[in-house]
């Protein structure tokens, strides 16, 4: 009999996308999503849609804090991929209180329902906000200092929890730590999205900082099949929470990301220089020496073709909208 996952944030970004991934692999999956209003719910419901034309898929609409919900889909389940949370560095500041009951309750939340249901697999996603200021390359081996932000301090406190539980309840659970996750779906906050809007309403972008910080950034697809590979090596081996670093290994200048998205919409936009926002890192970077290595994953997607694939779904999507408007 085909196993059962279910996979909390199903409507999301990489929640939609992991899910396709692991309804490939033949897994039955069952995706919650409440369709928090960070951003429109039309978005998530276009991501959900060739989810369920598959047989092998249930949609339910629940908050992972929900008990109920969460006992009566989790029973029988082989394991749980918990990608539910509120996202955003810089959205998160001044709004600690709202960003902990989510992030951090709605782990414990989940936490709880796999011991009381038996679960003992679990793939938790983390975030490379979590490394701070410490200078890149980032290994898992490093200490994590205190959080910058709200955000990076409930990603520390769910893999706490992810330890905790791993070690009291034996639980084999995967932490990913993934770095800037980008690509068709695309939450509107994030700098792709963001500034393809702009670029679209001939309005400046806003350039934090000189241009030279850096980031590593991950196309979505290679992040859900980190998710599937996680999955798979949560099967097998002792108990315990194991961090890992989902990236490229590369980081690449904000400047340069700007010019090649310009490039890939034919635009020329005109940019407006900010402050570098202080719960922001410089620069980040993955060592992806332990993913590759232990769960056998390696990124695929060069930015370029990501950015053309990005900019391939936000122009029909958006088409989509102006046709859904009228």
């Amino acid at each position: 009999m085909t196993e059962r996952v279910v996979v909390t944030g199903a409507a999301g970004f990489i929640g939609s996308h992991a899910c396709q991934v692991l309804l490939r692999a033949g897994w039955r999956v069952v995706g919650l999503d409440n369709f928090d209003p960070c951003y429109p719910r039309w978005l998530k419901e276009l991501a959900l849609r060739p989810l369920l034309a598959s047989p092998a898929f249930r949609f339910v609409e629940a908050d992972v804090r929900d008990r109920a919900a969460l006992d009566g889909h989790l029973e029988g389940a082989a394991a749980v991929v918990h990608l539910a949370a509120r996202a955003g560095v810089r959205e998160s500041v001044g709004r600690g209180a709202a960003y902990r009951d989510i992030n951090v309750g709605g782990t414990h939340a989940v936490l709880d329902a796999c011991v009381r249901a038996g679960v003992r697999r679990l793939v938790y996603a983390s975030s490379s906000s979590v490394y701070g200021l410490v200078a890149p390359p980032f290994t898992e081996a490093a200490r994590l200092p205190s959080a910058r932000s709200p955000y990076a301090a409930s990603k520390q406190e769910g893999e706490d929890l992810c330890r905790r539980f791993a070690a009291v309840h034996r639980l084999r659970a995967a932490v990913l730590r993934f770095f800037s996750v980008y690509g068709p779906g695309q939450r509107p906050d994030q700098v792709l999205h963001r500034f393809a809007r702009l670029a679209a309403e001939g309005s400046p972008l806003p350039l934090y900082g000189d241009g030279s910080s850096e980031r590593d950034y991950t196309y979505v697809s290679d992040a859900a099949a980190a998710v599937a590979a996680a999955l798979a090596w949560t099967e097998a081996g002792p108990a315990g929470a194991e961090p890992f670093n989902i990236g490229t290994g590369r980081g690449v200048r904000l400047d340069r990301l700007v010019g090649l998205l310009a490039e890939s919409l034919g635009t020329r936009p005109t940019v407006l220089p900010q402050r570098a926002h202080p719960a922001d890192a410089a620069r980040t970077r993955a060592d992806i020496t332990r993913a590759r290595r232990v769960l056998g994953w390696a990124p695929k997607v060069e930015l370029e073709l990501g950015i053309t694939e990005f900019v391939r779904w936000y122009e029909v999507v958006y088409g989509y909208e102006a046709l859904a408007a009228s």
